[in-house]
């Protein structure tokens, strides 16, 4: 089995409330817009935004962003509007993360990754 592509979807309950957060908020490009949904470049993969839901989401749902300057990135967001629900810490697995949340719930998990770390050393070199 071979994936092609990806995306994780979401469906609002206040459809327009959470794109306008996706778009002018967090600041993400639109990759294509269709009738009834709105999908977001998100890094490597993509964002959809797409009709409406009838809940809030989970807490057991998490939306992982690495950024590259995790102060700055808080710093900006802020002045947007956003809440930011946990302030930047390192964490005992050695990431510096930040939370946010989107209008329904859904957790934004800001990630930098420091030079020293794991995730930045490729183990196929000796």
């Amino acid at each position: 089995m071979e994936f092609l592509s990806s995306r994780l979807i979401i469906h609002p309950v206040d459809p327009p409330r959470s794109l306008a957060f996706y778009r002018d908020v967090l600041g993400l490009a639109v990759f294509r817009e269709f009738p009834g949904g709105t999908v977001f470049f998100l890094g490597g993969g993509h964002l959809e935004v797409s009709s409406q839901g009838s809940t809030r989401a989970g807490p057991d749902l998490a939306l992982w962003l690495q950024v590259r300057d995790l102060a700055g990135s808080v710093a900006e967001l802020r002045e947007r509007g956003a809440e930011i629900t946990r302030e930047p810490r390192l964490e005992p697995w050695g990431l510096h993360e930040a939370w946010l949340a989107d209008p329904d719930g859904v957790r934004i998990v800001l990630v930098q990754v420091p030079a020293e770390h794991p995730m930045r050393l490729d183990p196929r070199t000796p």
